[in-house]
């Protein structure tokens, strides 16, 4: 059977060597399997690619396929999926934060049955406490918003069937958001935990604005409930409204005429302005998608590739 390794790298020539060498001594000791290495290079600006190439000039079983610019780590790991050909398909890092010595297990479980084995990071000493907190605040919102459950910890290290990974390339809309993918196409999946692993070397590419964009992505792909907020917010400040109103009759009667202040004028229409706008930033997010899925842009472009018969994206 044949296993790849679709690895998706952006800027990682500090470490892609290393990876290489730890993935390739964990698949050498594992019998009656074939491997190959996909490694998507994301528009690197240092020499990823020429890593790539020496890569594949020693070993046959590397291939490599390099955008035209940076797409994003998202339409990378959908490249090495679409052009993946193996019985199954294994998603990793090359920080080595996946750790490939989890590969063997992996395969007993689809061994048993399962068309997934998927992820999950038992601890997150490595995070800083904000970035901690956030992330499970995250899970457990969307998890309540959402349709699909996405287990706190889950990430995209995973080894997948030929038939899941049919399913997932088979969703191809351009603003991907893969941790709700896999969940939305199901299929049978068991969970394996790891500790948390340093980055062996480089630096993250992930910063705080950079994963709050990736969390609204998440939401507004597989909830609709923020559009729900416009009408939960309008029904409350409806009714606010009424009963402010009634308040001001009856002052009135009982009190004769009142003079209303500068300042709570002013508050209210604040508030009110501020109600505006979030609802129409709310819509605006989600029209902006429709705006971009709307124009059929290709996920990718490949610029240079070893693959046979590499699989564009043109025309989906």
């Amino acid at each position: 059977m044949l296993v790849d390794l679709i690895v998706p790298c952006y800027n990682e020539s500090a470490v892609l060597n290393m990876f290489y060498d730890e993935a390739a001594r964990v698949v050498g000791s594992i019998d009656g399997y074939d491997f190959n290495f996909i490694f998507v290079n994301d528009g690197s600006a240092d020499n990823t690619l020429d890593i790539m190439k020496e890569l594949a000039q020693k070993d046959n079983r590397v291939k490599y396929i390099s955008f035209s610019r940076n797409f994003g780590k998202e339409s990378a790991m959908y490249a090495g999926l679409k052009n993946s050909t193996g019985d199954y398909a294994v998603i990793l890092d090359a920080d080595l934060q996946h750790p490939p010595a989890l590969i063997p297990q992996m395969l007993e479980a689809m061994e048993e049955g399962y068309d997934c084995c998927a992820t999950n990071r038992a601890t997150r000493d490595g995070d800083p406490f904000l970035r901690t907190f956030l992330t499970r605040r995250f899970y457990g919102f969307i998890n309540k918003i959402s349709e699909v459950n996405m287990p706190d910890g889950a990430g995209d290290f995973r080894m997948m069937s030929r038939k899941m990974v049919e399913a997932v390339i088979a969703l191809s809309e351009v603003q991907r958001f893969s941790k709700g993918i896999f969940s939305w196409v199901g299929f049978n999946t068991k969970w394996i935990s790891f500790n948390d692993v340093e980055r062996a070397a480089g630096e993250t590419k992930w910063n705080f604005w950079g994963l709050l964009k990736y969390a609204v992505a998440g939401i507004t792909a597989f909830s609709t409930f923020p559009l729900k907020v416009a009408i939960y917010l309008g029904s409350l400040i409806s009714a606010s409204s009424f009963v402010y109103l009634m308040y001001i009759i009856i002052k009135t009667l009982v009190h004769g005429r009142d003079f209303p202040g500068y300042a709570s004028m002013i508050t209210i229409l604040l508030f009110l302005g501020g109600c505006i706008m979030l609802c129409c930033g709310i819509m605006g997010e989600y029209i902006a998608k429709i705006y971009i899925e709307v124009k059929n842009r290709p996920v990718y472009i490949i610029a240079d590739t070893n693959v046979d018969k590499p699989q564009n994206d043109y025309g989906r």
